[in-house]
């Protein structure tokens, strides 16, 4: 069927976005601090060129979501978003100079922004029963992005040669790597990306068909009977001009009262409240699990490195295969989720993500704070709680966008997945400089961030019988193909 072709060739197109903005990621942070040392930068503008890209997308992705919304169009969206990827990254390429470097930054975080747009395009394009199935499988592409990333650093640090009035060396080479990965990806967003129609569409269009020809078969069957009582008792009225009066006559006063104008089409914004949309308990709280669970994610991301240095002395080699393990963890746990989310609730697996995380920072307070023992136990202590701590991650991850995209309104969902996502970037700044301060301090540092897992954990204890999907109609067609 062409529409299957369609689909299939779109989600495949999605998840190819999803899988380069996970090499980029992967790519350019093992070497941007060096390359900004090239440039004689401040120590201070590794901080800064880390949140730029954050900072850029979380201010994009409402305005791309609320675009998206507006015209039920994701294509030229993404289109669009990727040009700013394709010139922030040649500029990193270029690195004339340390501020060209901190603004490509920023240029290519605005192609971010294209993320709110796919998820409400995900959410409007599947059935909530099989949603977290399709999240699940496209955080899988990225977290596959972050895990081989690293192996295409590999060639890119042998690269030593001139291009016209640029130099390509491992420091350059991962902006020209990715400004060519954002161009191939322009190509297949335009031939394989198709703006299919929401879920049900296409059946309610079916359906309405199927009444029309049914409502013009009995037309048909009772003309003949009217047509002969009104010859019978007046010859002289023509029967088709009584036959077609209130069908086709624009004279009619109300005539066309139950059909829908598009004149009169309402923008999805039409009657829109944010407070009455987000200031809800259940939106709130599943805001907050996104923000503290990211928070305390690019905390950890941040102290372990530091941390494998001072008590085992990793260098690059150790720290890349400590992060291919986790990142091999991460890929595992999303499939495993999204098997999981075809026979049990969100809630129930946002529950079990929250209490392996809670257990991780536990872990962390107690034997990480303070060392016990040294070399291979203490080694085992320190697994022990990143195995933990990336355990939890998709369980909580999938879950709360999946609940997120439920409890809020489908029209708008482009918007509301901006606005979450901005909350996760906001989180993805504040981490690494509260990490970041506090490295010789963990006392401080996990406290709070057990804190933050403990109220967060409360609110879902008290909010949890409000963390379903509300009472409607669904497709489960949609529902067997994503669980199948």
């Amino acid at each position: 069927m062409e529409y299957q072709r369609k689909k299939r060739f779109t989600n495949f197109t999605i998840g190819l976005i999803f899988l380069f903005s996970g090499i980029e990621y992967a790519v350019i942070l093992p070497t941007i601090w060096k390359y900004l040392q090239t440039l004689h930068a401040e120590p201070y503008f590794l901080g800064l060129g880390l949140s730029a890209f954050s900072l850029t997308g979380l201010l994009a992705g409402p305005l791309f979501g609320h675009w998206s919304d507006r015209t039920r169009r994701t294509k030229a969206i993404i289109l669009f978003a990727n040009l700013f990827e394709i010139v922030g990254n040649f500029m990193y390429f270029m690195g004339v100079s340390k501020w060209l470097l901190l603004s490509s930054r920023l240029v290519a975080g605005i192609g971010t922004g294209a993320g709110a747009s796919i998820f409400g395009y995900l959410t409007r394009a599947t059935a909530p029963e099989g949603r977290a199935t399709v999240f699940a499988a496209v955080m899988a592409c990225r977290q596959a992005g972050l895990l081989i990333g690293p192996a295409f650093n590999l060639f890119l640090r042998l690269c030593d040669f001139k291009l016209g009035l640029f130099v390509v060396n491992k420091y350059t080479s991962p902006g020209l790597f990715m400004c060519f990965l954002w161009m191939l990806l322009q190509l297949v967003v335009l031939f394989m990306y198709w703006d299919l129609p929401p879920r049900g569409a296409l059946q309610r269009e079916e359906q309405e068909t199927k009444q029309e020809e049914e409502e013009e078969g009995k037309d048909e069957e009772e003309k003949p009977l009217v047509a002969q009582d009104i010859q019978e008792s007046y010859g002289s009225i023509q029967t088709a001009d009584i036959l077609e009066l209130p069908q086709h006559s624009p004279s009619l006063p109300n005539g066309n009262l139950d059909q829908p104008s598009p004149s009169r089409s309402t923008s999805p914004f039409h009657s829109f409240s944010a407070s009455r949309e987000y200031l809800r308990e259940e939106v709130v709280v599943l805001l907050s699990a996104q923000f503290i669970t990211l928070f305390n994610q690019t905390a950890l991301e941040t102290m372990v490195t530091p941390l494998t240095q001072k008590y085992f002395n990793f260098g690059e080699l150790e720290n890349s295969a400590m992060y291919c393990l986790c990142g091999i963890e991460v890929i595992a746990g999303f499939f495993f989720v999204r098997w999981l989310s075809c026979r049990y609730a969100d809630r129930v697996i946002l529950a079990v993500g929250l209490v392996i995380c809670n257990v991780s920072c536990v872990w962390f307070l107690i034997f990480l704070c303070k060392p016990r023992g040294s070399g291979a136990w203490l080694l085992a202590q320190f697994v022990i709680g990143v195995f933990l701590q990336v355990l939890g991650l998709p369980f909580v991850a999938v879950a709360q966008i999946s609940l997120f995209s439920k409890v809020t309104a489908e029209k708008t969902q482009g918007f509301s997945q901006g606005l979450r996502r901005s909350v996760g970037g906001l989180a993805t700044i504040l981490g690494p400089l509260w990490a970041g301060g506090l490295i010789r301090n963990l006392y401080v540092m996990l406290g709070v961030m057990m804190g933050l897992l403990t109220l967060l954990t409360v609110m879902m204890g008290v909010s949890y019988k409000h963390l379903v999907e509300p009472r409607t109609k669904t497709d489960h067609t949609d529902t067997q193909e994503d669980c199948g």
